[in-house]
């Protein structure tokens, strides 16, 4: 049997609906981003096609989601979408379902519909139709999209790796995100887990000032605590916006894109904020290109926070290597030679610079001043208050002969200068050669030992409390009569508070028997004696202070 020819009204529909498609796509602009190219989509399929309305789906982490929709359309419908992509129903309610694959292993895109009744046969066919081409069309542009991501991509992050500066590393990050999403500002946060805060290093627009926020405030303290991306049409109406930094620098942000930077562990380490895209709201590519390039970005931000920690730890290591030379230099190199004398001193700092000080004043031919102190806590600042007494002891000697008045001033200016937040323990002995007798104030101090010729010991004790924290103190002074072999041990609590591996105390009694086996030696041995004995002692104990051990030995 001979075909028959169609009839001229089928004919007629055929050409009209073919026409209908041609034109359809031809309204298409296919220099849209995906985003307003899957808009018109549905705008076309609703307005052109005898439809009610027209919705968008496609697969998002393997589930059907809603992309654009126009004109009327019944609640979004998930499982039905999924039936409809899974090729099980081909209507549903009022919807009808058009599923364009679109093949290379691509999930494709779903089509819905929904009519008022149901349409003829012919219609539908031009809507399937109009549904595989717009597929076709939008997944080119997605993989034109995305390749040209990929070598932006690649471009960043050799920008990203070109340089180790952290303020040179975030205006790149700043550059390339305001570059390809077309916002008029941005800030890069970095996250400060210790104090709870994000703090900007620079702003591109902000003319380098520096913001520091409280994690528990604003919109990117929320990106920083959630690790949410927060995109916003008005910031103005969202609650969590904080307009200060607005009215502080006569800003008016509008569209708002605030996503985290997250390392390889998924852990936030900043947040980027852009603000005022240039062509109205931020759109999904915008978020999808900066999520990419996110892993860069933070790798590229902890390498430059780790060598700038590494320069700051290196140029402290100088700072302190410096102010140990100049500690050093404050400090007697060697103690003074006196005759019916022998004078021996140690000291070591636990750390590059400490609080422990010595020294040795001559107040005339045949008297000598020795002092002992230790400022409380260790580093810079103890060693600052050290530097800080040396020049009062020194400056005070010259106007004042009273041991009492010498350390009651010291006190006094000590606590001026440091209002109580460093205060000292510290020992004030005067030699009189020629009576060789002791006259000494201790000011809270470890007591010093004198242990005689056949083995007794006594205490130092006498004297008030430490330097620094009352005005007014008044202190007493002792007072003792040195003779042939008698032997003077003043030290810091770092050799009697040194520690066992069961953080049991060296102590003073030890000390004083050390000094008692050795007393007949030379002041040179006992020091010797001493420290080997008390490093035995605190061998891997919990921890080690500065130390300083003063030995007098009368001949």
């Amino acid at each position: 049997m001979k075909n028959q020819p169609s009839s001229p009204s089928t004919a007629s529909k055929s050409a009209g609906g073919l026409a209908l498609l041609a034109d359809a796509l031809a309204s298409l602009n296919l220099e849209a981003a995906p985003d307003k190219l899957a808009q018109q989509t549905v705008d076309i399929a609703a307005t052109r096609f005898h439809v009610a309305g027209a919705r968008l789906w496609r697969m998002q982490d393997a589930k059907p989601a809603a992309w654009q929709a126009s004109g009327k359309m019944p609640a979004a419908d998930e499982a039905a979408a999924a039936r409809a992509f899974n090729g099980l129903v081909s209507s549903s309610g009022t919807s009808d379902w058009y599923f364009a694959g679109a093949g290379d292993g691509h999930a494709g895109l779903l089509l819905e519909t929904a009519a008022a009744k149901p349409l003829p046969a012919e219609e539908r066919s031009v809507l399937a139709l109009y549904a595989r081409f717009a597929s076709s069309l939008l997944t080119g542009i997605e993989r034109q999209r995305s390749i040209a991501t990929l070598s932006s991509i690649v471009e960043a992050t050799k920008q990203l790796n070109s340089t180790l500066d952290l303020g040179e590393l975030i205006n790149i990050v700043l550059q390339l995100a305001t570059r390809q999403t077309g916002a008029d500002r941005g800030t890069v946060f970095l996250v400060d887990k210790e104090h709870q805060e994000i703090w900007s290093l620079v702003g591109l627009g902000l003319a380098q000032q520096e913001i520091r926020i409280p994690m528990s405030k604003g919109i990117a303290g929320h990106v920083a605590r959630t690790g949410e991306t927060v995109n916003l049409l008005d910031a103005y109406e969202d609650p969590r916006f904080e307009p200060d930094v607005d009215r502080r620098l006569g800003y008016r942000t509008r569209t708002l894109l605030c996503l985290p930077i997250l390392n390889k562990d998924n852990d936030v380490v900043g947040v980027l904020q852009l603000l005022n895209k240039s062509t109205g709201p931020f759109i999904t590519e915008d978020t999808n290109f900066l999520r990419a390039l996110s892993v860069h970005c933070a790798i590229a931000i902890e390498n430059a926070q780790l060598h700038r920690e590494l320069l700051h730890k290196e140029k402290l290591e100088r700072d302190l290597a410096l102010a140990r030379s100049i500690q050093r230099g404050l400090l007697p190199e060697h103690p003074p030679s006196i005759e019916g004398f022998d004078i021996v001193v140690s000291h070591k700092p636990s750390q590059m610079v400490g609080g422990d000080y010595y020294d040795f004043i001559a107040l005339g031919p045949q008297a000598l001043l020795l002092v002992i102190a230790d400022v409380e806590g260790k580093g810079v600042a103890s060693a600052l208050v050290m530097a800080n007494l040396q020049a009062t002891l020194r400056a005070l000697v010259v106007h004042l002969h009273s041991l009492e008045r010498i350390v009651a001033s010291v006190n006094d200016m000590i606590l001026a200068d440091t209002r109580a937040q460093k205060y000292m323990s510290m020992f004030v002995g005067l030699l009189d050669q020629r009576n060789r007798t002791f006259h000494y104030i201790n000011a809270g101090h470890v007591p010093p030992a004198v242990v005689r010729a056949n083995g007794d010991h006594v205490f130092l004790r006498e004297g008030g409390m430490v330097v620094g924290i009352f005005p007014g103190v008044a202190y007493e002074r002792g007072y003792l009569k040195l003779e042939p072999g008698d032997v003077f041990a003043g030290c810091t609590d770092g050799i009697t508070e040194a520690m066992d591996v069961q953080s049991n105390e060296y102590g003073l009694e030890r000390l004083v028997a050390t000094i008692g086996r050795e007393r007949t030696s030379p002041a040179e041995h006992i020091v010797e004696s001493v420290l080997t004995e008390v490093d035995r002692f605190s061998r891997g104990g919990p921890h080690e202070d500065d130390r300083i051990l003063l030995i007098v030995k009368t001949l």
